[in-house]
């Protein structure tokens, strides 16, 4: 709506300013700094009455994105669903809080989308995101130095993990975690992970043209809200839960909807009683805390980034950084018992999990277990074991499971198994950490979502086969679609690591293979990263990474890989073994590939902006991947010190 000539040119150069006074004291005029005093200024000449300025002050961050319209039509739109809905959360939080008499405060800094990067050059910049927004979020918690607690709400991939570590390491502040929430299924269409291979199945004649624009349209169901598999966005939310970051059973709600909306004035009023009582950050990141989340990520089957994240989030909080070591262990230890996308057995959207308990039901079976340390504080300010104790017996939980059963016709038992059931139905558990010649450091598969026709009858994978090695995404996708990849393959991505991509996703890659007919038989090995919808044979964050002297750089189209894993010891050895013509054993195979150049081919790529170059080599120093891509100053400044020595600066 434009305006008049007139009303445009009606110009003030003055105003007469909020009425009332501040309330200042002798004592504030002494002795505050000028910047608190100013402070009030400020809040008054924004609206807040002069009266209420004595309250606490409350920090709301958030990754919101995009502008709304009061009936929730955009005026402008969002980079994805997960941050469109959130405002909603931080003013039922902030209203709650004026409610009890405080003051709160509001920031964002908003996240990209994974999937809408996919492919493009945009996902060059989504890990390095991570660290960035996590910066800028302690930066404006410091910013606020009358601040008492802060509380963040993010939901999606990158935007809640840059949350945690910016919370965790407020070692002294009271803080708390307000999951976004899901976005909700089509009644009838597909779910917002296998929409994203239209283009793959299209071009296989899996489905015509008007089915992909029509089922296209339906995938967001809902307009807010992670996508509605356990994927990077969901795993973060219940993994926020499962450190006790989080009040019970708020993971996965329902976006938009009155129980999603309630979290939000539950975290209000914890965080509020997390202060007067003295509770702090430090109080509830723990090591004890660390494992849980592990132990609750090997459950549910949750996304292999978390990998990256957990690691970040116990480093930002000064504690013990979990190693491969440690996820292996707990995963022979922890059964999957959540049976939800994209793992199965049955392929229940993650509402369905919000509704069969979420992560409180998860823990009850797992303390039954003796997997849990019970004895940790959450946000409730009560311990683990009394937040199991409540859920067991709570009007809540016998609802929602009620609702399951009535909206859907689903046992929440099928969801959410017991370990027994679980066994009976032959889940197995999340993740295998293979090593070999072409990846000594490391590297890792979603082991539980491999297809069960091609395991052997102990539960293991064999695949042995010729190699096919792409130094593009681009290159990868294309040979799919255009029948350069038959049953049989085995896909090397190479140079897509931190140094090439920033550690690209590439789930156009894998959820291609997974939604074509013969992609069952194909496996992929990269040093670059999976969505956590992901599944099937693919073996990513391959160490050292191609672009870092990595063996896996120096393979070519031909050689012969070797793989195997087994699903159930969770063990696995990736290796190349020479060429059909010259088989060669592991050992001879390392030695051949030592002698070799790198791929002439590889090289990061053009389109690599300076700031992930940076970002790339500071998580490098700083112990790389596996370390959780941190940065990890000291390290850092001992090896500048050491370079400027070395140059003679």
């Amino acid at each position: 709506m434009g305006v008049s000539h007139e009303d445009l040119y009606a110009i003030r150069t003055k105003a007469p300013g909020p009425a009332g006074s501040l309330p200042l004291t002798h004592d504030l005029l002494m002795n505050a700094p000028s910047g608190e005093l100013f402070g009030l200024s400020q809040n008054v000449g924004m609206g807040w009455s002069p009266a209420r300025l004595s309250g606490k002050q409350y920090l709301i961050l958030s990754t919101q994105g995009g502008i709304r319209r009061e009936d929730g039509t955009p005026v402008a739109l969002g980079y994805h669903t997960g941050h469109w809905e959130v405002g909603l959360l931080m003013q039922a939080a902030a209203l709650e809080i004026s409610g009890m008499g405080g003051v709160p405060f509001a920031g964002f800094v908003s996240d990209p989308c994974d999937g809408r990067s996919q492919g493009t050059a945009g996902m060059f910049d989504s890990l390095p995101y991570r660290n960035d927004a996590a910066i800028v979020f302690r930066r404006l918690i410091r910013s606020l130095p009358t601040r008492r607690g802060v509380i963040g709400v993010a939901t999606c991939d990158k935007g809640l993990p840059a949350m945690m570590l910016a919370l965790a390491a407020m070692h002294d502040l009271p803080c708390i975690i307000v999951p976004g929430g899901v976005t909700l299924p089509p009644e009838h269409g597909e779910d917002a992970g296998k929409i994203q291979t239209i283009g793959a199945r299209y071009a296989s004649g899996e489905m015509t043209l008007e089915e992909a624009a029509e089922l296209g349209c339906r995938a967001c169901a809902t307009p807010g809200g992670g996508c509605q598999f356990l994927g990077t966005a969901a795993t973060a939310q219940v993994v926020a839960e499962a450190m006790g970051m989080s009040v019970p059973h708020s993971a996965l709600a329902p976006s938009g909807q009155a129980v999603w909306e309630e979290a939000a004035r539950q975290s209000a009023r914890a965080v509020a009683a997390m202060e007067a009582g003295g509770l702090r950050m430090r109080d509830i990141l723990t090591d004890g805390a660390i494992r849980n989340a592990m132990v609750v990520h090997a459950a549910f089957g949750g996304s292999t980034n978390l990998l990256l994240h957990i690691p970040a989030i116990a480093h930002a909080a000064g504690l013990r950084v979990p190693d491969v070591h440690d996820w292996a262990a707990v995963n022979r230890q922890v059964p999957r018992l959540v049976s939800v996308l994209p793992n199965g057995p049955e392929y229940h959207p993650t509402v369905r999990a919000f509704l069969a308990g979420g992560v409180p039901e998860v823990m009850l079976h797992l303390r039954r277990l003796g997997l849990l340390d019970e004895s940790v504080l959450t946000v409730t300010g009560q311990t683990l074991g009394s937040v199991l104790d409540w859920w067991e017996a709570s009007e809540r939980r016998q609802k929602v499971r009620e609702q399951l059963t009535r909206l859907d016709g689903v046992n929440p038992d099928d969801v959410i198994m017991s370990p027994d059931a679980a066994k009976r139905r032959g889940v197995t558990s999340t993740v295998t950490f293979p090593t070999g010649n072409i990846a000594p450091e490391g590297a890792v598969v979603k082991s539980t979502s491999i297809d069960p026709s091609v395991l052997d009858a102990d539960g293991v994978y064999r695949h042995r086969g010729q190699a096919k090695v792409f130094t593009t995404e681009r290159a990868a996708i294309t040979a799919i679609k255009t029948g350069g990849i038959q049953a049989g393959d085995i896909m090397v991505l190479i140079g897509r690591g931190p140094s090439g991509t920033g550690m690209e996703e590439t789930y156009q890659l894998t959820s291609a293979l997974k939604h074509l007919p013969f992609g069952k038989y194909v496996s992929l090995i990269t040093d670059a990263r999976f969505s956590g919808v992901s599944t099937g044979a693919c073996f990513g964050h391959v160490g050292p990474e191609a672009l870092a002297g990595g063996p896996i750089g120096r393979l070519r189209t031909g050689d012969l890989i070797d793989i195997v894993v087994d699903t159930r010891r969770l063990e696995g050895t990736i290796h190349f073994v020479g060429s059909a013509e010259h088989p060669l054993s592991p050992e001879e195979g390392a030695l051949l590939l030592a002698a070799r150049e790198p791929h002439p081919d590889m090289r990061p790529d053009a389109q690599l902006p300076a700031d992930t170059r940076l970002w790339a080599a500071l998580q490098s120093v700083s112990g790389g991947t596996w370390k959780g891509s941190v940065y990890d100053v000291e390290r850092i400044i001992m090896a500048l010190e050491a370079g400027k020595k070395s140059l003679g600066w």
